[in-house]
């Protein structure tokens, strides 16, 4: 009853106020707006951070479970540490004044401030907040592709440095007001295509290519041997994680709760299931059965393919664009698969592959002005001509390039003066025991008494068991 009567009475001097002066009713819309655009950009920001759930049952239902502790370990670091250096360094670089590479330690930027407004009419804190989720998802992407054989200190310093330099670097071009966003023809890339995905996809491709294949996973005259992941609910799950975390991922990058949101949040769900749906028929056309996994990546590829374009695009145009990256997918797996590049859980063709291709699927559909093209009918297909093509062309193009050499330094770096695979030993034992000191699932120690070799930490298995 109290509370009512509080209600009542806020609703009733509310009235008041906006019928005796309309300048204060028209500061206090401003205000509520102020507070609802906050409110909303933190909550899509939890649903971005919740995909780092997502992100860690894919990668281990596709891997075995003898590494199910690591892949684990791997995400929930590369949050904790990426957040921490998206703090201290990264968000500087991204965001920060004109001093070297955009502004190095950021503590003069109001980050926990509530006097200032970031743009968009968002508290530097929400602005911050809803930016950290996004490099933590950047970092996490790198995990699946180097599962199953790379050492957990040389993932831990790489997720650092890739946060803290490597991903604000890409920012500060793009969404930081840098060079790329100054071309008379602007870029265009509203949630992160190729900003956020590519450079987590083009990161673990390099990270892939150094560390090398996983033991057995290509026979002597390379054709690929079949490692099956350990836990298909374990990725299906995820990947519907995955699912509902971006619609705090494409509709948070609005900055603003206002009448664009749900029509952003649509295009997201007609893209994802176009994916799904797309990578499903063709797997199933190609190998005679519809495979959970490709379907699965299908799904996260339509909605890779859309967040760029989503804000610029008709409806018809995002579920087109979600099956085109179902379809890219397929084959991008098969490709690096001949190039013995070895990507358990196809984070490579997902991120870096289907994310350049959202990125320039805008040249081509692009109809409205998402804030960044600065016009309707940008896209060719309405009239727009080919400088919007040539920008998106250019973006992609010195990204891969800066990100590929940077991601390629930075891993040979690690390989060279920490080392990045861990022994064959341990990759055949598994790196949950030798590497954390317990197995990812309970062990029964009765299944091992009278092994010949000694137990591992805190009563976990043997330290050598089969492949």
């Amino acid at each position: 009853m109290k509370r009512r009567v509080i209600v009542a009475g806020a609703m009733a001097a509310g009235f008041l106020v906006a019928t005796a002066s309309p300048a204060l009713a028209q500061e206090g819309a401003a205000a509520s707006q102020f507070v609802l655009d906050n409110l909303w950009i933190f909550i899509a920001g939890v649903l971005v951070f919740f995909m780092q759930a997502g992100f860690a049952l894919v990668e281990a239902g596709l891997t075995r479970a003898k590494n199910v502790s690591n892949i684990m370990m791997k995400n929930l670091m590369d949050m904790s540490a990426g957040v921490l250096a998206f703090a201290l360094v990264g968000y500087g670089i991204a965001f920060g004044g004109g001093e070297l590479l955009g502004g190095w330690f950021g503590f003069d930027l109001g980050i926990a401030g509530v006097e200032e407004t970031a743009g968009e009419g968002l508290l530097p804190s929400t602005f911050f907040f809803f930016q950290a989720a996004f490099a933590a998802t950047a970092a996490t992407i790198v995990s699946g592709a180097m599962a199953e054989r790379t050492k957990f200190k040389s993932y831990f310093v790489y997720s650092f440095f890739l946060t803290a330099l490597i991903y604000p670097i890409v920012l500060r071009w793009t969404w930081g007001g840098g060079w790329l966003a100054q071309l008379s023809t602007p870029f265009s890339d509203f949630a992160g295509s190729t900003i956020v995905h590519a450079t987590g996809g083009w990161a673990a491709m390099m990270g892939a290519i150094i560390l090398g294949p996983r033991i057995g996973r290509y026979t002597k005259t390379g054709k690929p041997r079949a490692i099956p992941g350990h836990s298909i609910p374990f990725v299906v799950l995820g990947a519907l994680i995955l699912f509902i975390g971006w619609f705090g991922f494409n509709p948070g990058s609005e900055l603003a709760a206002d009448e664009f949101v749900v029509p952003i949040a649509l295009k997201t769900l007609l893209a994802a299931a176009a994916g799904a749906v797309t990578a499903m028929a063709i797997n199933w056309r190609m190998d005679g059965k519809p495979d959970v996994s490709i379907a699965a990546n299908g799904l996260l590829a339509g909605l890779v393919a859309i967040t760029a374009p989503v804000g610029a695009v008709e409806t018809w145009a995002a579920v087109l664009i979600g099956a085109i990256g179902g379809l890219i997918v397929v084959y991008s797996v098969r490709f690096f698969d001949r190039l013995k590049i070895d990507d358990p859980v196809g984070a490579i063709s997902v991120h870096g592959v289907v994310g350049t291709w959202g990125t320039l699927s805008i040249a081509f559909f692009a109809r409205y002005d998402d804030a960044f093209l600065g016009r309707e009918d940008a896209g060719l297909f309405y009239g727009g001509g080919f400088d919007q093509l040539g920008t998106q062309l250019l973006f992609v193009v010195v990204h891969f390039v800066f990100v590929v050499a940077a991601a390629g330094a930075l891993f040979y770096g690690i390989k060279k003066f920490i080392g990045l695979r861990v022994s064959e030993e341990e990759e055949l034992a598994g790196l949950d025991v030798l590497e954390h000191g317990s197995p990812g699932y309970g062990h029964d120690p009765r299944a091992t008494e009278g092994a010949a070799v000694g137990a591992g930490v805190g009563g976990a298995p043997p330290a050598k068991v089969p492949v």
